[in-house]
């Protein structure tokens, strides 16, 4: 149930080029803030999207060059600070993001058809740098994959430590801007410079963090055996459509004690069937760690258009035996909790937290949740039709919360597990509709969503 079709070999006629801003920008080091600078993030975002029509290269190689004039340090090169070596800046110098041109012989129905899900053969659709290390590769590579049908596929990786979904995001749809409004200024001005995160002299941490955990204390955690067991097994990933119709009927479960959001409900939902998909110990502390946006929250706001990392990790937790024994209602309750506490002194206690390079994210026994769904990305417009298909290029252990083409209140729950937990894990996350059809409601799992 969970092999996938390979893709075909992509064919590169040339060496990827390096397409470098189209005037001279800033040279200077970039200094990165501390939520930045975390190993949690030294990883780059890949997307992929499927066009129907492809648009040429050299429009997209010069519009490319435009928008880097603005998002100069994704031009640069990551390295260690002279300062600090355990900290990491941008070397603004300008050299230039990698551009791969290929062509795979399939169409994009065909892709269409197998797109529910990623394989590891979709790696072949985004460049490899070969590099000696996370640092030697650019902070942005593209690959536009020109279809047998005329379509394309543009994969991106966009450095983590530069920027998160947000600014993803924002890069992006100024890049689509440019490409169809060469003449016109950017909807949204880049605000490169981090010192709005910098950590307050000395660092004054005034709360406990749940999301993370000292070095020197792993030893000590019985949980830190589950994170080693998933990394260690063959993967396979689980997507799962929710449409608005079932999000609605697992939010019923808590009305009207409980008012909940579209994201609080998925997240306890999913976060309760993974646990229960792993067979934990019943004592064990779990974790929910999931990203919020405080660019909004800290006290001043952010600058518009900040370009950097400006989430931290909410951290929901419980025992095993309490969340697998409670309704989604308990769950809920946990990930509104974790979101409350997210104010500008928690924000900036945590970024004091983080001068200890001791401290790194708790991942031993932890459930992680990226929420792409509400970031605009599946509006991508190049000139030739909005995408078929928008997704990530590849999965892991981390679930991703991805929007559906066609359908805003719609979202798709990514994730890949050992393959004797999938099973299970899909079977939990559409348990409760499978008892509703059975009890003659009229609730169909294939025409409401679930693929």
């Amino acid at each position: 149930m969970f092999k996938s079709p390979e893709l075909p070999d992509c064919f590169y006629h040339n060496h990827p080029a390096l397409i470098s801003p189209s005037i001279p920008t800033p040279n200077h080091s970039l200094y990165l803030s501390n939520l930045d600078d975390q190993k949690f993030l030294r990883f780059s975002i890949k997307y992929l999207y499927l066009f129907k029509k492809s648009v040429s290269s050299d429009i997209l190689k010069y519009s490319l060059s435009k928008v880097l004039a603005d998002y100069y340090p994704l031009a640069g090169r990551l390295r260690t600070s002279k300062e600090e070596d355990q900290k990491l800046e941008i070397d603004c110098n300008g050299e230039g993001a990698v551009f791969a041109e290929a062509f795979m012989d399939i169409t994009a129905e065909q892709f269409l058809e197998i797109s529910r899900k990623p394989n590891r053969s979709w790696r072949k659709l985004l460049y490899r740098v070969e590099a000696q290390s996370f640092l030697d590769i650019p902070p942005l590579v593209v690959q536009v994959t020109n279809l047998r049908c005329g379509g394309m596929i543009l994969s991106t990786g966009v450095n983590h430590c530069v920027c998160d979904g947000i600014g993803t995001s924002q890069f992006l749809q100024a890049w689509a801007h440019i490409t169809t409004k060469p003449n016109h200024d950017l909807p949204v001005t880049p605000f490169h410079f981090r010192y709005v995160l910098k950590p307050r002299n000395p660092p004054h941490v005034t709360f406990t963090h749940p999301s993370y955990v000292r070095h020197d204390d792993t030893e000590l955690q019985p949980s830190v055996g589950l994170n080693h067991y998933l990394q260690s097994q063959p993967l396979v990933p689980i997507s799962l459509t929710f449409t608005a119709s079932h999000i609605l009927h697992l939010k019923r479960q808590c009305i009207p004690s409980l008012k909940c959001t579209t994201f609080e409900t998925l997240a306890a939902h999913t976060w309760q069937c993974w646990v229960r998909s792993l067979d934990l110990q019943s004592s064990l502390n779990v974790k929910l760690l999931f990203s919020v946006n405080v660019r909004k929250k800290l006290i001043p706001e952010m600058p518009p258009g900040y370009y950097g990392n400006g989430f931290v990790l909410g951290c929901a937790q419980t025992y095993v035996k309490d969340l697998i024994s409670s309704n989604l209602h308990h769950g809920i309750k946990l990930v509104q909790h974790a979101k409350s506490c997210l104010n500008d002194d928690y924000v900036r206690s945590m970024i004091d937290l983080l001068e200890d390079k001791t401290v790194k994210t708790d991942l031993s026994a932890s459930f992680v949740i990226s929420q792409w769904s509400k970031l605009g990305l599946e509006d991508l417009e190049f000139g030739e039709g909005k995408p078929l298909h928008m997704g990530s290029l590849t999965s892991d252990i981390y679930c991703l919360f991805l929007p559906v083409i066609g359908d805003t209140e719609a979202v798709t729950v990514l994730v890949s597990l050992p393959e004797s937990a999938a099973v299970k894990f899909e079977y939990y996350m559409k348990e409760d509709f499978w008892d509703k059809e059975a009890n003659g409601n009229g609730y169909h799992l294939e025409e409401n969503g679930f693929i």
